[in-house]
């Protein structure tokens, strides 16, 4: 016996082809994700809307309270049209990329994607002479164009089949320019960020993956905070401007 567990502690660990450890089980960062939206919207409609009020994101209120630029993505419309679509979209993503990228880098991804729908939403919204400025967004349709656009590179690099995620893209992108009451400029954002991190994610040097990934993630994440800043200072200066134009 004694031989046996030595031989299992040196033999050496099964890797994805982009170097996570392979993992038997159910995706637990997945459905980690799943189930705290599906609690989140059971608060929302339990709260009579005190939880949505208390974590959507707006950019009137993002400086203020910097939380809802990450807790807006675990929320949803009342309908269960919208966190049916969202963890269904989810679903078919996730396991996949939990995977192939490991735990870590695949959170990493969906939590700094989730940043970069609200980044996005902030940056297009038209300062604060606009009426989107003030317009609460929820969902976690940015998260998942984030997913979207990482796992186009990473079918990609493995040399699978892409067409059907850029169908999917492209509908869904579509749909927010169609349709009132979808953000797309979330799902711009989340998009971008998805495409850096898998483009790094996935085409890190073997040797140099590591290295590559964690200063992928902290560069992206640190550039999410100073594009933020950046656009509320100039929006507010713009606003300073403007009210000192004589009538």
């Amino acid at each position: 016996m004694d031989c046996v567990r030595d031989a299992a502690r040196t033999a050496p660990t099964a890797r994805t082809e982009l170097g996570a450890r392979v993992r038997g089980g159910p995706p637990v960062v997945t459905l980690t994700i799943i189930g705290l939206c599906v609690v989140s919207w059971v608060l929302q409609l339990v709260t009579g809307g005190d939880w949505t009020r208390l974590f959507a994101f707006a950019p009137v209120v993002g400086d203020q309270d910097p939380y809802r630029f990450l807790t807006a993505a675990f929320l949803h419309a009342t309908s269960p049209v919208h966190i049916l679509f969202n963890m269904y979209a989810l679903w078919i993503t996730g396991p996949f990329l939990e995977q192939m990228l490991g735990r870590w880098r695949f959170a990493a991804l969906y939590l700094l994607s989730a940043l970069g729908g609200s980044v996005g939403y902030l940056v297009l919204a038209g300062g604060p002479l606009s009426d989107a400025w003030y317009q609460p967004v929820v969902g976690a349709s940015g998260a998942v164009f984030g997913l979207f656009g990482a796992i186009l590179l990473v079918l990609r690099r493995t040399g699978r089949n892409a067409m059907q995620i850029v169908v999917l893209i492209g509908i869904n992108f579509a749909i927010g320019f169609f349709f009132p009451g979808i953000a797309w400029q979330a799902h711009l954002g989340g998009l971008v960020v998805g495409a850096l991190l898998g483009l790094a994610y996935a085409y890190a040097p073997r040797d140099r993956r590591t290295l590559v990934s964690v200063g992928a993630t902290v560069v992206v994440g640190v550039g999410l905070v100073v594009v933020s800043w950046l656009t509320y200072q100039v929006a507010y200066q713009g606003v300073g401007l403007a009210a000192g134009l004589p009538g």
